[in-house]
Formats: structure tokens, C-alpha cells, sequence
């Protein structure tokens, strides 16, 4: 049935219109009892953060004590917390000039954000916060989101860390993302002067609260470090457990929780050692596995004397070295060939190597690794390895051979970017699509085989193409470029038709002139 709509007359339109505008002003007008609810809040918290405050001077005059009485343990922590304190009041002391200024730009300059008196007024955080120029909004905001993080790492509580991490969340809540602004203008543009005074003030209110959670967990770190010792053990620290035949095995014997006042009596085998610091040392000429047992004998705060056993093993081996290829097992003339050697036993910077004259250079890659560059093809390439004892005394590890070789030809193919922008090679053998090939320069060749990739120059190359009687007609590059010629020639093929790169000329990294023997077949799509 069809509804019949009774005309409306301009009078009422205008009535409407009028209670349209009215309903929009009382929504506009905050209530006085929200004004006084935001006023007694913000009393709340100004006690609440009074009280942290008075709690965390009291945790700064234990840092203070603490530090007058024992500075190296207590440094730390204490530089530290002076780093905490600063961070807190340079925030709390921003939040409360933004308050001060607020309350002026609402009372006039006699305001005081602790007794408002146009609480109601929607300008004033707006202007401070918000105005071009002067607004310090994205100041503060700055300020809460490096506040955050620098608080966040000194914690490793999950609660702390979760509990601080909402309290100075900078993030828009997700029901009110779509209103477009950001958090500066979610929290100030058009806010009444006494709730804006009032998120302040929660601001210095949780800045005191994550002061105060740091400050603890800093109080607890000072005696984290301190140990405690409920058994007294002889202890052998080697040097190393495995040494070359020809040198030391040296080894701090010690007993743990020693009293510094007395100097145990160490026995290796019922003799005596003769030593101050409990330093031994016994030269290994003869490969195989050893053991060092003996014991201390400690007198104790009664007058007796007690006895603590000991036992360490320990290895002497055949001087040895690893050297090998980071590629593969051969060496490529004219090419850095990287590769690795290693000592066991023996650190990286006490290692060097070196080759016969002649045969190529060796050099460190200042990576804990050495780039080989061989010189004479289908000969044996030595490298003497030695090492460097602590005593300072060097040490021939021997002599490792490798074969040399040329570098391969490596393969020519095109390289273009596809529709996502990554670079891709076309190796030929299937359509390729006119458009990406006209917006490529020319061809490239390289040894890309997952375990080599060197590039080479390509000096120049031929382009076979043929016309509809089958004839051949060669055209000639612009060294690794397409030529003018050629690309005309590509231009004017149609869908289905190919072409052959053939000649290619490519010199590589040994400085090598070579032609490939392989062809790239380009089928236009």
C-alpha cells in the first residue's frame, strides 16, 4: 500500500530546524557536575603523585648513602638513577608548564590551573597544544614516546614493563581511528581547559609511578652482582686444554673463596710447587692425553689444616692447521679466491700465511680471512701456514696445495625488472615480453652457477635475426649495449618471432678476453 506523505509547512521546517540547533548547543554545553568530577580527579592525583614523589626522594637518599659508603660497587646503578631523575622531571616539568599555560590562556595571566575558573572553555588546550607555531602538542608527544622507551629498557618485569607501556601509550584507540586525527588532537583539540589540566597531571602522576619502579629495580641490582659462597673447591684453570707438541701447557690453579689474608700450599704428585700465584707450567714435547692431579693444603680460622683434591686432563697435539677454499676446492687464476684458515688452539691474529714469490699474492680480507689471487694456470699453488706461540715463538703448521685453474665462461643472459620492480635474468628459450626487453640497455654475462658469482664485461655481441624468406641478417652491438640498428630491428618483430645473441666477447675479472661458445635465443612475446 502506499504511504501518503503530509506536506510539511515552512513553519515547521523552521521549528525543526530550531530544535535541531538547540539539541546540538546542550550537547556542546558540559554540565558543572562533569567540570567538578574532573576537578576532583585532578585533586586526587595531585596527592597521588605527591606522595610517589616523597617515596622516590627517599629511594635517591638510599642511592646517595649507599654511594658514599661503597662507590664502585654502587657507581653503576647510581649514574643510573641521577639518569632516571633527569628523564622524570624534564617530563613532569614539560606537562606542568603546558598546565600553567593553559590556565592562563583561560583565566587570563593570573590563571591557576589548581583553582580554574572557566573550566568550561574549549580554546584554551586547543591554542597551547595545538596552535601553528606555538603548539607544543607534538612536543609533548615527542617527549612521552622517548620517555617510554628509555623507561622500558632499564625493565624486565612482564607487569611493570606492560603496566608502563599502556601508561604512556601514544597509539589512538581503534574505535576512534576513523575520526583521522592524530594524538595530540585526540586529546586537545576542543577538550574543556579543566580536563585537559587534568590528563596532565595523570601524565606527572604516572611519570612518578615508572620513576619509582625503576628506582626499585636499580635498588635490587646493586646487590645482584654480590656473590655468595657456600663450599670452598680447588679449582684448575688451562690456559688451553689441547696443546701443539712443542709447546706449554700452562694452567691457574687457585681455590675458590680463598681467604686473601693466606696462601694455600699446592702439590702436584706429593711435590711441592713453588709458586706465589698458583701459576703452572710444563713443557708437552710428546703427543697424547694427560692429566694433572694433585691437591691444597689450606690451614682454616681453628689452626687445622684441610685438604682439597684436583684434577684436569688435557691433550697435546701434532702441530696442524685447516686452510680451505670458501668456494671450492681449486683456485681460479687472476680471481680473489677467498679462504679460511685455522689454527686449533691458536686465535686467529697469531696466524699468517704466506706463498712463493711469483705464484700470486695473499692477503688479509680483515674479516679473520685471506683473498688468494693465483697467477699461473695448471700449476700447484702452496700456502705455508705458522703460528705464533704466546711465548712468541713461531711455528711452521705446514704447507697446503691447491690446483689452479682458469675461471669458466660464464653465461650470457638479459637482465630486467619485472612488474614488482626485482631484478631478473632472462636466460632465453621462452617468450619474453617486447616491452620489458625494449627497456633493457643491452646484455650482461656472469659464472652464476649457485656456487660462483662473478661478473664479466661484455665487449661486444652479434644479434642473428631473420626476415620472412628465412634469410639471415646480422647486426653488430654498441659493445655491451644494443645498438641503434638492433633495436630497431627488435621494435619491428611481432609476437612469436625470435632472435639470436651470438659473438659474445666477455672479459672478467683475470682480464681475459674470451668468446662464448654458447647462444641466447630470444622468443618475442
Amino acid at each position: 500500500m502506499k504511504i501518503k506523505k503530509n506536506k510539511v509547512s515552512p513553519r515547521q521546517k523552521m521549528i525543526n530546524l530550531m530544535y535541531v540547533l538547540l539539541m546540538a548547543m546542550l550537547a556542546l554545553n558540559v554540565s558543572s557536575d562533569v567540570l567538578n568530577g574532573f576537578t576532583l580527579v585532578d585533586e586526587s592525583l595531585s596527592r597521588s603523585t605527591a606522595n610517589a614523589n616523597i617515596q622516590n626522594m627517599a629511594l635517591y637518599q638510599n642511592f646517595e648513602e649507599s654511594m658514599a659508603q661503597n662507590p664502585e660497587k654502587v657507581g653503576e646503578w647510581y649514574e643510573r638513577a641521577q639518569n632516571v631523575r633527569s628523564m622524570s622531571d624534564s617530563l613532569y616539568q614539560l606537562a606542568e608548564h603546558l598546565k600553567i599555560r593553559i590556565a592562563k590562556k583561560a583565566d587570563g595571566k593570573n590563571g591557576d590551573y589548581s583553582n580554574l575558573e572557566n573550566r568550561e572553555d574549549l580554546e584554551a588546550a586547543t591554542y597551547v597544544m595545538l596552535a601553528p607555531g606555538s603548539g607544543q602538542g607534538k612536543e609533548l608527544y615527542d617527549e612521552i614516546t622517548s620517555y617510554r622507551e628509555n623507561i622500558l629498557g632499564m625493565l624486565t618485569d612482564s607487569v611493570q614493563r606492560k603496566i608502563i607501556e599502556d601508561n604512556f601509550s601514544t597509539e589512538i584507540p581503534r574505535k576512534d581511528i576513523s575520526l583521522m586525527k592524530n594524538w595530540q588532537e585526540y586529546h586537545f583539540e576542543n577538550m574543556p581547559a579543566i580536563a585537559a589540566v587534568t590528563l596532565l597531571t595523570k601524565l606527572q602522576n604516572d611519570i612518578r609511578y615508572a620513576e619509582g619502579e625503576v628506582l626499585h629495580t636499580l635498588a635490587k641490582n646493586i646487590d645482584l652482582g654480590d656473590v655468595r659462597v657456600n663450599q670452598i673447591r680447588a679449582l684448575v684453570i688451562p690456559n688451553s686444554k689441547n696443546v701443539v707438541r712443542g709447546n706449554e701447557f700452562v694452567a691457574q690453579i687457585i681455590l675458590a673463596a680463598v681467604d686473601s689474608t693466606q696462601r694455600p700450599e699446592i702439590y702436584i704428585e706429593d711435590e711441592k710447587l713453588d709458586t706465589e700465584n698458583g701459576l703452572y707450567t710444563r713443557l708437552c714435547n710428546t703427543t697424547g692425553d694427560y692429566t694433572l692431579d694433585g691437591y691444597m693444603m689450606v690451614n682454616d680460622g681453628s689452626g687445622s689444616t684441610s685438604r682439597y683434591n684436583f684434577s684436569q686432563t688435557y691433550t697435546v697435539v701434532e702441530p696442524t692447521a685447516t686452510v680451505s677454499a670458501s668456494l671450492m676446492n681449486v683456485l681460479y687464476a687472476g680471481f680473489e679466491n677467498p679462504i679460511s684458515i685455522s689454527v686449533p688452539g691458536v686465535p686467529a691474529n697469531r696466524i699468517s700465511a704466506s706463498i712463493a714469490k711469483g705464484k700470486g699474492t695473499l692477503k688479509s680480507d680483515r674479516k679473520g680471512g685471506y683473498i688468494v689471487v693465483p697467477t699461473q694456470i695448471g700449476e700447484e699453488l702452496k700456502i705455508e701456514v705458522t703460528a705464533t706461540n704466546e711465548e712468541g715463538r713461531r711455528q711452521s703448521m705446514g704447507q697446503y696445495a691447491f690446483r689452479v685453474r682458469q675461471l669458466p665462461d660464464p653465461t650470457p643472459f638479459i637482465e630486467y625488472n619485472d612488474k614488482d620492480g626485482n631484478r631478473q635474468r632472462y636466460r632465453g628459450g621462452k617468450p619474453f615480453a617486447k616491452q620489458s626487453l625494449m627497456g633493457t640497455k643491452g646484455i650482461v654475462a656472469a659464472i652464476d652457477d649457485g656456487l660462483l658469482n662473478i661478473n664479466f664485461e661484455v665487449k661486444s655481441f652479434d644479434i642473428v635475426f631473420f626476415d620472412n624468406m628465412g634469410n639471415a641478417i646480422p647486426r653488430k652491438s654498441d659493445g655491451a649495449l644494443f645498438s641503434a640498428a638492433q633495436k630497431d630491428m627488435i621494435r619491428n618483430l611481432q609476437r612469436g618471432k625470435r632472435f639470436y645473441i651470438s659473438n659474445v666477447k666477455a672479459v672478467g675479472p683475470d682480464k681475459v678476453e674470451r668468446q662464448l661458445p654458447t647462444s641466447l635465443e630470444v622468443i618475442i612475446n
